[in-house]
């Protein structure tokens, strides 16, 4: 029964995670390439109801398209390091079970954020973008926080009805 249900899930997940992505548009936040994650919230249930290439394929569904439709061919490198780093991070952790669904989605978020500052760092070649790490980091840790606890208060509810 599960399975039959997967398709479809998966496909409101990369949609949802879409919404997500353009809502996160409109919040602005204090550094530019710095995110809220919330399209992670996607990604990270579907880590934990499915398997992890059900996960990774909501990740490059949703950069891809978040990319034609909202940023373009620079937006798409950019969130395509961040994502897939974050990715990769969170299903290490989640495989370790080194933390909770809170932790997973903390690593996931700072990640996220390295991985854009490198792509950054290489497309500028200036290496003292790095003084915007502390902010990446804090910002990474408050939103993967949030992203998670959020995660962690849907996980149950969502297991239920699949």
């Amino acid at each position: 029964m599960k399975e039959a249900r997967k398709v479809p899930f998966l496909a409101m997940a990369v949609a949802f995670s879409v919404v997500l992505g353009y809502v996160e548009l409109l919040f602005p936040m204090p550094v530019a390439g710095a995110k809220l994650g919330l399209a992670n919230l996607a990604v990270l249930l579907v880590l934990y109801l499915w398997e992890t290439r059900d996960a990774f394929f909501v990740t490059v569904a949703r950069v891809l398209l978040s990319s034609l439709l909202f940023g373009g061919f620079s937006a798409f490198w950019f969130s395509m390091a961040g994502a897939v780093l974050s990715f990769w991070v969170m299903v290490l952790f989640k495989k370790w079970d080194v933390c909770s669904i809170v932790g997973v989605s903390m690593a996931g978020g700072v990640c996220h954020n390295m991985g854009q500052l490198l792509v950054a760092c290489l497309v500028v070649e200036d290496i003292r973008l790095v003084s915007f790490l502390p902010v990446f980091l804090v910002t990474g840790l408050m939103c993967g926080c949030a992203i998670g606890l959020l995660a962690r208060f849907l996980l149950p509810y969502l297991d239920r009805k699949l």
